[in-house]
């Protein structure tokens, strides 16, 4: 088998979804409403599919030894295929979320699939680049998939208003990121990743203002995507006028690929600038965190309060890159965090679909008063997701924001992990107010004869629910094995393998 055969068949994942997404493309042609259900059910075994080749990978122990692909431009590790994962589950549930609500939406069900597959492999060829060109390319296939993904609610004018802030903001986060690309090529004659770290140390650049001009460029257009302060004003206006399944699927999927981009950057590349780049990092997490807590307290509708609400997990998991001297730990911490994360946002956004019946209604906090005795498991679900995202243990999100601390001490960054506690005892506040109205406050009486209105019945978005609810409280009470895989993928981006692995 000649090399590039070998690069591809090491690209299954990829292939899967690319292919995949062609697939549902020809399938949506011909009468749409007949074939909605039929396009959604292969986009979701695409994902199935794909994300079995990531776990064959794992258990075969590809990535434990870094492979360069095509000349070097990717590479397959532990750390792009756990990325991997989690982009998968991000899309797999999303698209449970979609099934029904895209139909009560009209939204046409070709275009919605077809786009978060290519957004998806954007992300997943985001995740493995280790030359920045190719990174650039990758950004734009994720980012031109999702500027449409925010539109595709044609009947609502918050959808295309979010699609067109969307698009123009992210023009611009694109253009510093190629400028940068561009700086940092013309101080070290070279877009690989490795290239660059050697010239760096090698050419005495610690200093070199095009150099570090470059590289700042490069963290606005990522910061950008990851919705880092003061590059986040985008993001409450595009998370509320998107379809519900779409801004659930960017605020787990599409942040996570920027850290893995970001991280990869820094870490792979300008490490030597980590004197630097650390110190800036620690204030923008810093003013992410306090930023995004502070604009949630007075929000009254859910999706916005959810969008405010990933500012500031934007901010503890920028900490967890700024702990750069703990090593693998900080690598693992970001890595389970990001999981941690898509399973309790993704969660939360379907208990708002539920409720609002598979439509964009009923996300004000008014209509969670007395939820609980009106529908008790919907309640505890929420509620579940909820103390989660606050970090109260023993839920996944207490122990995501645990080794994000313990990676912050080892550091020794004591001032960030403090604010890290203090942003996470301001988030109780706006999280438990939504608890207290659905167990403290009488529920409201509805239509003509005071009856409740139901929730939504769909199937797929009961089976989303109760994955990200296994998720949230397996991954708290049992995270030994998923944390020692993360932190195992970070020694093989921050070590470049396995020791043990290497014979080292």
């Amino acid at each position: 088998m000649s090399t590039a055969w070998k690069d591809l068949a090491s690209l299954a994942p990829e292939g899967i979804v690319a292919l995949g997404a062609l697939v549902v493309l020809f399938l949506d042609l011909g009468e749409r409403k007949e074939r909605r259900r039929l396009v959604a059910g292969t986009a979701a075994a695409v994902v199935v599919a794909a994300l079995a080749a990531v776990a064959l990978a794992i258990t075969r122990g590809v990535g434990a030894e870094p492979q360069r692909l095509f000349s070097g431009i990717l590479v397959r590790d532990l750390y792009a295929l756990l990325f991997d994962g989690v982009f998968l589950l991000s899309a797999l549930l999303a698209i449970l979320l979609s099934v029904r609500h895209g139909e009560r939406e009209e939204i046409p069900a070709g275009e919605l699939y077809a786009l978060l597959l290519f957004s998806l492999l954007g992300m997943m060829l985001l995740a493995a680049s280790a030359e920045l060109i190719t990174l650039f390319i990758s950004y734009e296939v994720l980012s031109v998939a999702v500027y449409v993904l925010a539109g595709l609610a044609r009947k609502r004018a918050e959808s295309a208003e979010a699609a067109l802030k969307y698009f123009l903001l992210g023009a611009f986060s694109s253009g510093f990121l190629v400028y940068g690309i561009a700086l940092v090529y013309g101080a070290t004659s070279t877009t690989f990743l490795a290239a660059i770290a050697s010239r760096v140390s090698g050419y005495g650049l610690l200093g070199n203002a095009l150099l570090l001009g470059g590289l700042a460029l490069i963290l606005i257009g990522i910061g950008f995507k990851a919705a880092v302060a003061p590059f986040h004003a985008w993001v409450p206006d595009v998370y509320q006028g998107a379809p519900l399944p779409v801004t659930a699927f960017m605020s787990a999927a599409v942040k996570a690929a920027a850290f893995a981009a970001a991280m990869r950057v820094l870490f792979a590349g300008f490490s030597d600038l980590a004197s630097i780049w650390q110190p800036v990092l620690w204030v923008l997490a810093a003013v992410t965190m306090l930023v995004g807590n502070a604009a949630a307290i007075p929000q009254t509708n859910l999706k916005r309060m959810l969008a405010y609400s990933s500012i500031a997990h934007a901010g503890y998991v920028l900490a967890g890159v700024a702990a750069y001297a703990a090593g693998s730990e900080a690598v693992g911490s970001v890595l389970y965090y990001s999981l941690v994360y898509a399973a309790m946002v993704i969660g939360a956004f379907a208990i708002l679909v539920m409720v609002g019946r598979d439509t964009e209604e009923r996300q004000e906090l008014e209509d969670y008063r007395g939820l609980a005795q009106r529908h008790p498991w919907s309640a505890a679900a929420m509620t579940l997701f909820l103390i989660s995202l606050a970090g109260l243990p023993p839920t996944a999100g207490f122990i995501g924001k645990l080794f994000i601390l313990l990676a912050l001490i080892r550091a020794r960054l004591d001032g960030l992990a403090v604010l890290l506690v203090l942003a996470s005892v301001i988030s109780l506040y706006y999280y438990l107010r939504v608890v207290r109205y659905m167990y403290m406050e009488a529920p409201a009486a509805s239509g003509a004869e005071g009856k409740q209105e139901a929730l939504s019945r769909s199937l797929s978005l009961r089976v989303a629910v109760l994955m990200a609810v296994a998720l949230v409280v397996l991954l708290g009470l049992f995270p030994t094995a998923a944390l020692t895989l993360a932190q195992t993928a970070g020694i093989t981006l921050t070590e470049g393998g396995i020791p043990i692995l290497r014979g080292g």
